[in-house]
């Protein structure tokens, strides 16, 4: 379960979001949306490694499992939109944006797994716990000039009229951020 809902929606809002508002029907880039958090997630287990196996270890292994089981394309994509190990002696949000912002800047299609991702849980925040909406709120509030730079980037493989959807969601996003911080 993700806090009040199966596990499931959130995967299925960000691949439907990419099909319907995005127009891509690129199947790696849906193969990879519906994959997005698996070996964030769950990397040990879809490594079939034990529980207690180190996260760099058991993310490199899932990711080669992904590419086995579907293609390259698809783990790459993943391996983009996937959390590395963090150092615990550093912020770990400031830690979560620097790895957005430079992933992103040089894997173009994972920008459209990301903004799914990031409009799904920003967007979505009104419908979470207060303490998840905080939470959720303080580590994504940062990155939306980063993320409105990188869509509008030329590189970026959406249309004029995609890219003016995720902009707009962006601002609902950053007002829902707004409110939840500012209160």
């Amino acid at each position: 379960r993700r806090v009040r809902e199966p596990y499931l929606n959130h995967l299925l809002r960000v691949a439907i979001r990419i099909i319907r508002y995005y127009a891509v029907r690129d199947v790696d880039v849906l193969v990879a949306a519906l994959l997005h958090d698996a070996v964030e997630d769950h990397p040990a287990e879809l490594a079939g490694l034990a529980p207690d196996t180190p996260y760099a270890k058991s993310t490199e292994a899932a990711l080669a499992v992904l590419a086995l089981r579907f293609n390259p394309r698809v783990a790459d994509l993943v391996r983009s939109v996937t959390n590395p190990a963090y150092d615990p002696d550093r912020d770990r949000h400031e830690q979560y944006r620097e790895h957005v912002a430079e992933s992103l800047a040089r894997d173009p299609w994972a920008r459209i797994i990301k903004i799914s991702d990031f409009t799904d849980n920003g967007v979505g925040v009104i419908h979470t716990t207060l303490d998840k909406a905080h939470r959720s709120a303080i580590k994504y509030r940062p990155l939306v000039p980063t993320l409105r730079e990188l869509i509008g980037r030329p590189d970026t493989p959406l249309s004029t009229q995609a890219k003016e959807h995720i902009l707009d969601q962006l601002d609902l996003a950053e007002e829902r951020f707004a409110a939840i911080l500012d209160e």
